[in-house]
């Protein structure tokens, strides 16, 4: 595979707290434009990955690159800017805020003007302000929720928060998204709804990595994927074939497992 078809690569991820090890020689590697999901019982360190990988977790080891260039995790700020952005698996939105601000509140990572502009009103950071908003109303209408941009976020449907913290990420012009259980919660009309949103997000070129318990959901949109046990990678490959993989059956998906 050539250096440039990589969005992320990760070597030997390592990560304890006290004498239980969350991570245990994890690596993988994710190409640019795929959904590539990340599965595996409650516990496996899953979500400990996402956290090494986007700053909230020092990790104890590993090697981290994006886009070919190493990079360290250890900053939430520093990684958004690095072109990581990540969703969570329970909803951390700015409730009483607007939908349009929460998603501008995304966008700022990638502002060029500091507090002094801010302060003054200069013309360049009005006009940089003005850009802001322009482009959180453009990834409202693109995650299907433009209408509802007057609307504070905590008076938003379950399914329209997740769509909104999706836009949130999505403003930060990442190079990985990275969505924690998206689907949580929501019913089969959102699932489906959410399917064909992560199949634009791919068609558009973003890269996705995605944790997800819904086996027919992360089946169906993925291109590849690693399965964790006990912060262990136990395969990875086609999602085709996790399904006949004993580990894979064995640990997660049960004797009666179909496609």
């Amino acid at each position: 595979m050539s250096a440039d078809a990589l969005r992320l690569t990760v070597s030997g991820a390592n990560k304890s707290f006290g004498g239980l090890s969350a991570l245990s020689d994890v690596s993988l590697e994710i190409r640019a434009g795929e959904v590539y999901g990340l599965i595996g019982p409650n516990g496996a360190g899953k979500t400990t990955f996402f956290n090494v990988i986007t700053g909230l977790y020092k990790p104890d080891s590993g090697r981290f690159e994006l886009n070919g260039r190493e990079y360290s995790p250890t900053s939430v700020h520093g990684v958004a800017k690095a072109g990581i952005a990540r969703t969570f698996q329970n909803i951390r939105l700015f409730n009483a805020m607007t939908a349009l601000e929460n998603v501008m509140v995304g966008r700022y990572v990638r502002t060029r003007h500091g507090l002094i502009g801010a302060v003054l009103r200069l013309p360049a950071e009005r006009r940089e302000e003005h850009e802001i908003e322009t482009r959180a109303r453009e990834l409202l209408d693109y995650v299907g929720i433009g209408r509802f941009e007057d609307f504070t976020a905590g008076h938003l449907s379950y399914g329209d928060q997740r769509r909104l913290e999706i836009a949130r990420a999505l403003a930060t012009d990442p190079l990985l998204l990275a969505l924690d259980e998206p689907a949580a919660g929501m019913n089969a009309t959102e699932k489906v709804e959410l399917t064909r949103l992560l199949q634009k997000i791919r068609g558009d070129g973003c890269t996705v990595l995605l944790i997800e318990h819904d086996v027919k959901l992360v089946m169906g949109i993925c291109d590849r994927m690693t399965v964790l046990d006990y912060g262990r990678v136990i395969a990875q490959g086609l999602p085709r074939d996790m399904l006949t993989h004993p580990k894979v059956i064995e640990a997660y998906l049960g004797a009666g497992a179909t496609a």
